[in-house]
């Protein structure tokens, strides 16, 4: 009979019967009960009341029955810790087991009871374990250091566990060492910075012995292990790649991938004019090959990295562009997977192959692949020259099938295959022009659009063509409407006597019936272009249009990089660094590819040259994703220059989010707020000029009711006081840098950031040839200018020196968002530290927001975004504060006394563009203020805050 039996039951007095069953004389009797309880355990049922019960029967010989009591004690140790103990003694009693197996599984148990006050208990048994003469036991207990050190990592550095399990890299037993590797892997990962894995060639040598007899599990820890190695050299680099080939023709698709990680990692050491790196291309493809003959899932996972190796090494799988081509039974996320392959390894030997292919997938049934077939095509003509009049005439044929679908995808590629090749394949637009009305798809219809108006003087009806257009203009997407008004004033430009009521039509309708900022905007740029010099508005709107790039969407250089030391792992089926998708407190480590033998570069990081910036990488338009997208794109438009676009009469009328009503403070202004915010253009004769700017945007003030004053803060207020500057902290003690000391603070002095450095030598040697480099940051600082160390640095001197910074540099969020990883170089060696630069450091001098603005722009931030904080301790008055705060190019807008309290309304802008607002509550004879602020990014909320405490305290 099998075991469902015990999950059947449901007696009242259940539990009461189990209790009496537990303690029966009889073992068959006793296991019985405890599967029955183990039964109503995975039902979710609460059986904790029979935990004394269940833990007698530890004391037992029988392997099955001792398995399910530490599964029930697994489960309800956390819950009853004081309990838990009672199973103290019986651990340490069954390490000493002389069955391997018990040994083995209460050291397994032990590692997975979460509970703090039993882990002391467990240290003796667990140092036995580690050196037990079985080698299962020694496995089992390798792992449970790391276990261990996740509930209390003091505990297991002061018992010198991590020492026993570097010992135990040297064992003979090649599972023991595989699992040592794991643990200390995994160790080092929530300890970046702890070097634990002490890598050297002795090391790996063990490693690589123990490679080729450990399973398929522990191959795969050690080749992981093997990735984070960097070769001194790249005769050790080749050396390393021969004993991890053989894992190429694994079984198991996790070594295969593995392997690949450590040979694409290690192959930039090595020299292309060597004969071993054309032997390992050769080698690598064969494997890659293999993994897409498995179920589909794997394929995708495989097609993933094989995506990244295409990028970084096309050369690996050039010849087998056929294995890539679609079958028709394939899911549609390996199809469009594949397709993406193919268009990579598209060259002119294999361009005829892929679009005959290409142009079959074309007429299938699958609305999504046929899409991305026709897109496929066009990648085609713009990637490989040669193909483009193939390709072009392959779009026509399928454009003739008349397939909705296929129409509209095969004129939106077309249009950048004109981008492309500029007069060359123009004669097709008849063909075009005929397809108008099957349009029904935004993108389609905009680049029909941008066909018509860009070779306007080709087409003897476009001005028809884009009327036709115009007559549903509210009902088009926004992408249209851009386009369409766009493309009738380049219309205007080449055909002004035809066409001039059209291009008012459209410029009335964008500007005056159009509540879309992006489209009003544009619509009053042309305006304005167009009255005051028409030949202006020649060169800028018919300028002549860079050619597009070959491939955009080719992943960044650097984060391929990274990505390709990530293979095998989530992040290369992502497309994103570990750091975009783990959350939690463990450091993610940047990992980056080894610097290519000869290069002069540094293994770990490129070396720092004599300007201290590094090369530019080549220029390729990144996903969206791929940067610091999810913060720092969110708030570019600084709110000065338009008001948001919220409906006049909801500004006014909304709901007060500053508590007692900024907008009380305007006075009688919400006449100025209430007329059309844009202002509203007369159109005249020809083009009126527009109407002047609406208040709102002017420098006149227009504060009604007396109220002046409050805003002008020169009264009673004294001269801002200058940037509070922090005293020097360390960066780099001299232990970890071979006896160069490094102490610095940052400071903001006339708008320019700088880096104040103190530079102590500790050595006994002279140091010279100082250099100094950023890791990418949050925020884009780099040096914008060498490391100026003019003399010779001797033993004992200290010199101070002052790096000039930038806000253009590269950008990739950091965690925290404030962190500044920075590599200084002299001629002993490249040092790395990290240090916090305070986010004030950004904050811009224009940063003050006009008072309308600032109410208008606190109502468009969605509630969701503000935070709260309390700075206790200042004792200072509100234009004290205030005063202060200005020295740091945080700017009082407004302020407010209500009841004793007085309200500040503040206004901050960063170097890229993000505008902070908040509200400070200064309370007299109180200590302690209260600060709002509001931001879209709601992530600079934190360190806003913390600049706000250390001015003010300062």
């Amino acid at each position: 009979m099998t075991d469902s039996k015990y999950f059947t039951t449901t007696k009242k007095g259940e539990i009461f019967e189990l209790k009496a069953e537990l303690n029966s004389d009889k073992k068959e009797k006793k296991k019985e009960a405890v599967k029955k309880v183990i039964a109503s355990m995975t039902v979710g049922k609460d059986v904790s009341a029979l935990f004394p019960d269940v833990v007698n029967c530890m004391q037992t010989d029988n392997l099955e029955l001792k398995k399910l009591v530490y599964l029930y004690l697994m489960n309800y140790a956390k819950s009853q810790p004081d309990m838990a103990i009672m199973a103290v003694n019986t651990f340490v009693k069954d390490c000493e087991d002389p069955n391997p197996l018990i040994r083995a599984l209460a050291v397994r148990t032990m590692g997975c009871i979460r509970v703090d006050k039993i882990t002391e208990y467990l240290c003796e048994p667990l140092r036995k374990c580690l050196k037990d003469e079985d080698p299962y036991v020694r496995k089992t207990a390798a792992v449970c250091v790391a276990k261990l050190h996740d509930i209390n990592a003091q505990l297991v550095e002061d018992q010198g566990f991590l020492d026993t399990l570097k010992d135990l890299i040297s064992d003979s037993n090649p599972m023991v060492v595989a699992n040592a590797v794991a643990a200390l892997s995994e160790i080092a990962e929530s300890h970046p910075n702890s070097n634990l894995l002490d890598l050297n060639p002795q090391t790996i040598n063990k490693l690589l012995t123990a490679l080729n007899e450990c399973t398929e599990w522990g191959q795969i820890f050690i080749l992981d292990c093997l990735a984070n190695y960097t070769p001194r050299d790249d005769r050790e680099s080749q050396s390393i790649c021969e004993r991890v080939t053989p894992r190429l023709s694994h079984a198991n698709s996790a070594v295969v991938l593995s392997a690949v990680k450590v040979l694409m990692k290690f192959m930039e050491m090595l020299p292309k004019d060597l004969d071993y790196y054309g032997t390992l291309l050769k080698k690598l493809a064969p494997p890659l090959v293999t993994l897409l003959s498995a179920e589909p899932e794997l394929q995708y996972v495989a097609l993933r990295n094989i995506n990244l190796i295409v990028q970084k090494r096309p050369e690996i799988l050039k010849h087998e562009m056929k294995v890539f081509f679609v079958k028709y039974n394939d899911p549609i996320y390996v199809k469009l997977e594949k397709l993406d392959i193919m268009i990579r390894l598209a060259s002119q030997a294999n361009i005829a192959q892929v679009l005959a292919e290409l142009k079959e997938y074309a007429t299938e049934v699958d609305v999504d692949f046929v899409r991305k077939a026709v897109r496929a095509i066009g990648r085609c003509a713009i990637k490989v020259e040669q193909s483009a009049e193939r390709c072009v005439s392959t779009l026509l044929d399928l454009i003739q099938t008349k397939v909705n679908y296929v129409v509209q995808e095969a004129i939106v590629v077309i249009k950048d295959i004109f981008r492309k090749y500029p007069n060359k394949y123009e004669s097709v637009i008849a063909t075009l022009c005929e397809n108008l009305d099957s349009l029904d798809e935004p993108e389609a219809r905009a680049a029909m659009i941008w066909i018509v108006g860009e070779y306007a003087e080709r087409i003897d009806n476009a001005d028809e063509l884009l009327e036709s257009f115009l007559e549903g203009f509210h009902d088009e997407s926004t992408q249209v409407q851009l386009q369409l008004l766009t493309a009738i004033v380049k219309l205007f430009l080449k055909k002004p006597t035809e066409t001039q009521e059209l291009v008012q039509q459209v410029l009335s309708l964008a500007t005056q019936d159009s509540d879309n900022p992006d489209l009003r905007d544009r619509g009053y740029i042309y305006w304005r272009l167009l009255s005051t010099d028409p030949v202006a508005a020649k060169e800028v709107v018919l300028a002549e249009k860079p050619l597009i790039s070959e491939e955009t969407d080719l992943i960044e250089p650097t984060l391929l990089d990274e990505l390709i030391c990530h293979i095998g792992t989530l992040a290369s089926v992502y497309h994103k660094p570990p750091s975009a998708f783990v959350e939690g407190s463990r450091g993610v480590q940047h990992k980056r590819l080894p610097a290519r033998a000869g290069s002069g570069e540094s293994a770990e990081s490129p070396e720092v040259g004599q300007s201290g910036t590094s090369e530019a990488p080549p220029a390729v338009i990144p996903s969206q994703g791929d940067l610091l997208g999810d913060l720092l794109n969110l708030d570019l438009a600084p709110a000065t220059t338009t008001v948001p676009s919220v409906q006049p009469s909801m500004q006014m009328g909304a709901m007060d989010l500053l508590g007692g009503g900024l907008d009380s403070l305007m006075g009688d202004e919400s006449d100025t707020l209430g007329g059309d915010i844009g202002g509203s253009p007369s159109m005249g004769a020809a083009l009126g000029a527009p109407a002047a700017m609406p208040a709102a945007l002017s420098n006149a003030p227009a504060v009604g009711g007396g109220l002046g004053d409050l805003f002008d803060l020169g009264g009673g207020v004294g001269m801002p006081t200058g940037f509070y500057v922090a005293p020097k902290t360390l960066f780099l003690p001299a232990m970890k840098a071979k006896g160069l000391e490094i102490s610095g603070t940052f400071a903001r002095r006339g708008g320019i950031i700088q880096m104040d450095l103190s530079l102590t030598n500790k050595a006994m040697s002279v140091m010279t040839d100082f250099a100094i480099q950023f890791n990418r940051n949050s925020f884009g600082l780099a040096p914008a200018g060498p490391l100026q160390v003019l003399t010779p640095l001797t033993p004992n001197q200290t010199i101070d020196v002052s790096l000039p910074l930038g806000t253009t540099g590269p950008v990739m969020k950091m965690e925290p968002l404030n962190n500044l990883q920075v590599a200084v170089k002299n001629n002993i060696d490249v040092f790395y530290f990290s240090c916090q630069y305070p986010l004030s450091l950004l904050f811009v001098e224009d940063g003050k927001m006009e008072r309308q603005v600032f109410l208008a722009t606190w109502k468009d931030i969605p509630n969701d975004n503000e935070a709260q904080f309390q700075i206790k301790d200042v004792h200072l008055n509100s234009d004290a504060a205030s005063n202060k705060l200005q020295g740091s190019n945080i700017f009082t807008i407004a302020k407010r006394t209500v009841d004793a309290q007085d309200m500040l309304y503040q206004s901050i802008k960063l170097t890229n563009g993000i505008w902070v607002l908040a509200e400070m509550r200064v309370q007299t004879g109180n200590p302690n203020y209260t600060l709002s602020i509001k931001c879209r990014a709601p992530e600079v909320s934190q360190f806003v805050y913390q600049c706000y405490e250390l001015v003010l305290k300062n």
